[in-house]
């Protein structure tokens, strides 16, 4: 149908504070400008200007699109819309305003406000439909709903009021309608209304034909539970005496009354066009059927979110269906309706062994016919076919079915890509399915695993890399312990005639050296590490000696016996490093440990201690500094203990 109105229930289920609703489209149309909107209030099609409108309730604006999907312009100020309909011609957009309880008029091709007819109800107006040259409405509460007409033919101004209120039929009907409810017209039926109660369980509908001005009763439905659970939206039937009732439900009327005449498949709101086609919600798929059919001809997917409503264009050519997003509501533009979608599945092996023999399954299966022998194009992606290879086509059996045999000549990740081409009723199908296959074990090496240099040796690291396909490439990483420094790439390039490539490393930490070979179409990506170990750099000064001297073959510091030697220790610094002093005594012919105590290094890697003066002569003793990984203060070098430094105190 053109004129859509979306029901109290859908429009108040999912408000925001700020959402977007942008225009968006599938198939061939291309995409639009983004608005926003909180909850949309109505969406209907304007077919000789070739629009879509677009209500957003919450912020009293309406947006206007072309049937591409581009943002067209957007009148605000508004307050709360809950219907729209457009004139015959095109011209003229109505939008109903229950807050401020008017009807206007405006321009569907500017977007100006043309008219404001005040409606004489405090509840209402809600759903509008545009027949036999009026504007139709519906107002009331739950209790007391009713229909109404606006004719633009009458001038506001002039002593007639170009409103009428009151003109559902009551005869026939006991009190009418209850609620406010929703309206829908039919252009192959110009002069007939299709009305349905909301708000409660036992909602009532009708058919009447307004043709003559004048509401005249064409079929009831009191609401006894005998057809109807309750409407959220009903639509004329194109070509039958039907009413299609929430997407679902065919309910036909003749001599006064309705009766169950079948139903589609389970739905939740749907729109009937002009050759009869249904397009309907349900879930998150637009589904589009012929009339009376089981199965559909079309079935769009609307993503993760469900549609609240959808409208056919008037020439049926296309679907507009809003969806509510993560950002808010999308309209979004379903192309070639009459194109069924074919489903084709491919499976493949989950492993497979490189340079033998694969079997490749799958099916194509439609709800419309498929064409006898329908051919599959067949495309296999891998490492030597980055871009995709061309296999041979495959025929569909009678069944729908197909297999294809292939020997994949490269390991890795190998794609079988089938695609249906479509026909003149059948749209393209593409699937796909993904096979790991076995790639050779590559020889890679890494030597001086577990060596211990001095601080800042140059060191040469060399990998060798064992046979492989085409890919001679190896790199070389260096990662120095320590969070402070980064993993570093030493060197990447081709092996040598050997295999080998080498990179150097400036041993100031401890480090772990990576090779990499990322693999090839036969051989599969290989790493191996080694950890290479770095000593501190340390020395230790003596000061406040008066001279050195040997004792036997030893060198020592010479102090006197009331004098406090000054213990300096120069070490390659990190933060929060501590260097160990230990310090021996000798007795007997033997040194004996005397104690160690743990001193922070400052930030140029100094640390000068005072060893206090004995106060007695004869007394031999030795020092030394060290770094003790773990135990200094960090784990970034291996433990280093710096050379013994001789004392003597005397008179």
């Amino acid at each position: 149908m053109r004129r859509r109105s979306i029901s109290t229930a859908t429009a108040l289920a999912v408000l925001f504070s700020s959402a977007a609703l942008s225009v968006a489209t599938t198939g061939a149309a291309s995409a639009a400008v983004p608005v926003t909107t909180s909850s949309p209030g109505a969406l209907v099609a304007d077919g000789p200007l070739q629009r879509v409108f677009v209500a957003d309730s919450t912020y009293g604006r309406i947006h206007a699109a072309n049937y591409s999907g581009t943002l067209l312009d957007t009148v605000s100020g508004l307050g709360t819309v809950a219907g729209l309909t457009v004139s015959d011609d095109g011209a003229t957009l109505y939008a109903a305003l229950p807050n401020s309880h008017e009807i206007v008029a405006i321009d569907a091709a500017t977007l100006d406000i043309e008219t404001r007819y005040t409606v004489p109800t405090d509840t209402g107006p809600r759903s509008l439909a545009f027949a036999d040259g009026k504007v139709w409405f519906t107002y009331g509460d739950q209790w007391d709903g009713d229909l109404g007409s606006v004719d633009p033919a009458v001038d506001p101004a002039g002593e007639t009021d170009p409103v009428t209120m009151t003109q559902f039929p009551t005869e026939g009907t006991s009190s009418g309608i209850w609620g406010q409810a929703l309206l829908d017209t039919d252009p192959g039926r110009p002069g007939v209304l299709a009305i349905g109660e909301t708000g409660i369980s036992t909602d009532s509908m009708a058919v009447v034909d307004v043709s003559d001005g004048t509401a005249r009763l064409t079929a009831w439905y009191n609401g006894d539970y005998t057809l109807n659970d309750g409407i959220g939206d009903i639509d004329l039937v194109a070509g039958a005496d039907e009413v299609l009732v929430n997407g679902a439900v065919r309910d036909a009327y003749a001599d006064g009354k309705f009766t169950e005449s079948g139903s589609y498949p389970s739905g939740q709101e749907a729109d009937v066009a002009a050759n009869g086609l249904v397009a309907q919600v349900n879930g998150t798929k637009v589904a589009v059927y012929r009339p009376n059919a089981t199965q559909p001809v079309r079935t769009y997917s609307t993503g993760t979110q469900v549609a609240s409503t959808v409208t056919w264009s008037p020439d049926s050519s296309r679907i507009f269906a809003l969806v509510l997003g993560s950002n808010g509501y999308t309209v979004k533009i379903l192309t070639q309706p009459t194109m069924n979608n074919p489903t084709l599945t491919v499976s493949a092996p989950a492993t497979a062994t490189r340079a033998k023999k694969l079997t490749v399954t799958g099916k194509l299966s439609a709800t419309v016919p498929l064409p006898a022998g329908a051919k599959l194009a067949v495309t296999r992606t891998d490492l030597d076919s980055p871009n995709g290879k061309a296999l041979p086509a495959v025929t569909v059996k009678s069944n729908g079915t197909y297999s294809f045999n292939d020997t994949p000549p490269a390991g890795g990740t190998v794609t079988y890509k089938v695609t249906y081409a479509g026909d003149a009723e059948h749209i393209t199908a593409t699937a796909s399915d993904k096979v790991t296959v076995s790639r050779a074990k590559p020889a890679l090496s890494l030597n001086k695993n577990g060596k211990v240099y001095n601080y800042g040796t140059d060191v040469a690291f060399t990998a060798h890399l064992g046979s492989t396909y085409k890919n001679r490439t190896v790199e070389i990483w260096a990662n120095p312990f320590g969070s402070d420094k980064p993993k570093k790439l030493l060197k990447t390039g081709k092996v040598n005639s050997k295999g080998d490539i080498g990179a150097w490393v400036d041993m100031t930490r401890d480090t772990e050296i990576t090779a990499v070979f990322k693999g090839d179409a036969r051989y599969a990506p290989r790493t191996v590490k080694v950890t290479a170990f770095a000593r501190v750099k340390i020395s230790t000064s003596v000061s406040k000696h008066y001279k050195t001297a040997k004792i036997g073959s030893t060198s020592y510091y010479w102090f006197h016996k009331n004098t406090d030697p000054v213990l300096t220790t120069t070490m390659s610094y990190y933060p929060g490093r501590k260097q160990r002093l230990e310090l021996e005594v000798y007795y007997q012919g033997s040194w004996y440990k005397s104690g160690s105590e743990y001193f922070a290094l400052a930030t140029n890697g100094k640390s000068a201690v005072s060893l206090g003066a004995p106060g007695e002569s004869g007394i031999r003793a030795r020092m030394r500094s060290a770094y003790i990984n773990g135990s200094s203060g960090d784990t970034v070098n291996s433990t280093t203990y710096g050379s013994w430094k001789y004392l003597y105190f005397s008179n």
